[in-house]
Parts: C-alpha cells; sequence; structure tokens
C-alpha cells in the first residue's frame, strides 16, 4: 500500500511551489495510538496562508499541510482502547490532514456518523463552528432577528447563512461580484447585495429599516465601516478576516456617536478557552445537522495527494462556488 503525504521545507509566496506529495512507509503503531485512513480533507484560506508563512499559527518545518478533516480507523496499536476499526472518526485539527493516512491519538479522536457524506464531515472542524459562534456569542439574537456578513459566498458565509435559517434569524449578504448572489440565494440567504459605498441605504431598503445588531466581518478596510453603518445603534461588528489585506476601519460616527463595537474571534483562540463538554456538544449538533443535509457546503473539485500542487492552485484561484478537497477517490 503505497502512502502519501503533502509536505512543505519552507514557506513562500507562491503556495503550490512548497508543496509536494512524499511517498512514507506505513507506522508501526504504540500502545494508544490509531492509524486513520483519510477520507477527505479540505483547503481553507488559513492552508494557504501557512503556506505562504502569513497566517498567526505556523508549524514548524518540515511540516504536512492540511488542518482539518475527516477519516476511518484502519488499525489500532497493542492495547489501545478507542472507536473501532471501521469508524469514521474527525481528524485532529492541524495533524497535517493531506495524507493519505495519518497516526492519531486514539483515546483523543472524536466518532462521528458513519451514515454522512464523508466530504460533508470533513469540512466540520473550522467553517461551521466558527459561523456557529459567530452567531452565537456576540449578540442575543432571537427568531425574527437580521444580522449582516459580508464575504457571505466564503465557506463560513454559507455555513452561518444555513445555520442562521435553522434558528429563524434572516440575514443580510453582502457579496463582492454579481455572479455570486444566485448561490448565497440558493444556500437560503433572504437578501443578498453587492458590496459598494452605497450599501448602508440598500440594506435599509431591503429591510424596510429593520434594527440590525450584529454584523460580521471578514474584509477588513473600508468592508468593515460599510458594515458598521447598516448596524442600529449599540450594534457590533465581529471580525474574523482580511480578505482585504488591509486593517478594519470603523469611522468616528460609528464608534463613538453611534456606540457601534468592534470586535475579534479566532476558533483557535476559542479551543483553549472552551471547556471540552462545550467543544463536544458544538460538534455534536453539527454533525447532526450535517446528517440530516440540514447542513452542507457546496464542493468545486476534489484532488488526490498526487496532485496537491493542482489542489492548491485551484484552492489558491478567485471565482470559485465551492471548497476544494483532497480525497482518495477523486
Amino acid at each position: 500500500m503505497t502512502m502519501l503525504k503533502a509536505q512543505y521545507e519552507q514557506r513562500g509566496r507562491v503556495p503550490q511551489d512548497v508543496i509536494h506529495a512524499v511517498e512514507f512507509s506505513e507506522p508501526e503503531l504504540k500502545p494508544g495510538q490509531a492509524l486513520i485512513e483519510v477520507l477527505a480533507a479540505p483547503i481553507n484560506p488559513s492552508d494557504i496562508l501557512t503556506l505562504t508563512g502569513e497566517y498567526g499559527m505556523l508549524p514548524p518545518l518540515p511540516a504536512v499541510g492540511g488542518g482539518e478533516g475527516v477519516g476511518r480507523i484502519a488499525a489500532l496499536g497493542p492495547e489501545t482502547k478507542g472507536p473501532a476499526i471501521g469508524q469514521t472518526v474527525l481528524l485532529p485539527v492541524g495533524c497535517g490532514t493531506w495524507a493519505t493516512h495519518v497516526v492519531a491519538n486514539a483515546a483523543h479522536l472524536m466518532p462521528l456518523p458513519n451514515e454522512a457524506d464523508p466530504k460533508q464531515l470533513s469540512m466540520i472542524s473550522v467553517n461551521p463552528p466558527t459561523a456557529a459562534l459567530l452567531l452565537s456569542d456576540f449578540a442575543t439574537l432571537q427568531a425574527g432577528d437580521w444580522v449582516i456578513q459580508n464575504t457571505a459566498n466564503s465557506g463560513v458565509g454559507g455555513y452561518l447563512v444555513q445555520l442562521a435559517k435553522l434558528k429563524g434569524i434572516r440575514t443580510v449578504n453582502v457579496v463582492r461580484r454579481e455572479s455570486a448572489v444566485a448561490g448565497v440565494l440558493a444556500q437560503g440567504g433572504d437578501v443578498v447585495l453587492v458590496d459598494g459605498d452605497d450599501l448602508a441605504a440598500r440594506v435599509k431598503e431591503a429591510t424596510s429599516g429593520a434594527a440590525i445588531r450584529l454584523a460580521v466581518d471578514a474584509v477588513g478596510g473600508m468592508g468593515t465601516e460599510r458594515v458598521a453603518s447598516c448596524l442600529s445603534e449599540g450594534g457590533a461588528v465581529v471580525n474574523y478576516g482580511a480578505m482585504s489585506g488591509e486593517p478594519c476601519a470603523v469611522s468616528p460616527r460609528n464608534l463613538i456617536f453611534r456606540d457601534v463595537s468592534l470586535k475579534g474571534f479566532w476558533l483557535a483562540r476559542w479551543f483553549r478557552v472552551a471547556p471540552k463538554a462545550a467543544q463536544m456538544a458544538l460538534y455534536g449538533e453539527l454533525a447532526q445537522h450535517i446528517t440530516s443535509g440540514k447542513l452542507n457546503a457546496p464542493i468545486h473539485a476534489t484532488y488526490p495527494v498526487s496532485r496537491i500542487k493542482e489542489a492548491v492552485i485551484a484552492a489558491h484561484t478567485g471565482g470559485r462556488d465551492g471548497k476544494v478537497l483532497v480525497a482518495p477517490d477523486s
């Protein structure tokens, strides 16, 4: 059996130039370890930024790419207790998931429903909990309330739309191109608008002047100011990304005279401070939604580990309407 991993020994501005597929031998398992056959692993923006050296947390080199995914238990080390052979499990975050197989501590593995689509499950670690926590932890929202977000056609954006719909929360969704509107509407977005300087006026018209107390921002720069201007007095902007490459901009008018607040969110920090029971409960709820088909994300393409350079190029190219996955059955 040929085992492959997508490894990089350096970081560079062109992410596909630093990553390559490397063969490795089947590891000898120690007590407590599990060998996991990887079923699917997505390529997230944070993975690309890790390859270029621009992410906020970088692993030591050499490293294997991939921060999340799911797999199936293929073998257990001697005297090892944990999920049974054949069980679908969540791969440990940051373990280097762009590989055909990974080794992990069996006791720390979280079982997932075997009947669920592994490609959809593979995206559960990062974007769905980010969307869920952005909705729940920064404003008390009830059914019928409104939330506004930019980059609504992103992975987090799509999950936020669906999770809001399940709670009866209505969404104003801001995108950067007209061609992205239909996809967000198809996922359940209530209002979808192309970003622009007159965004606040168009949002007010589309929502009949409804109060909006939460804005979710992944653009930064003046994108932050535009969604902040759509909020009612005392509203909160939560930033979790900077796709513009610019610092968040919020005017004195919004910060001082309208009491709009700006906060940041990083899922890795939440993992460090949240109780294990809270993490398990959140993932359990998300897994149920994915298994039932209530929560899903479009998939642009899948590539085997042997074609990792092509996969990274596809993931790094703009204009996609779906996630790029590394999966063995491509």
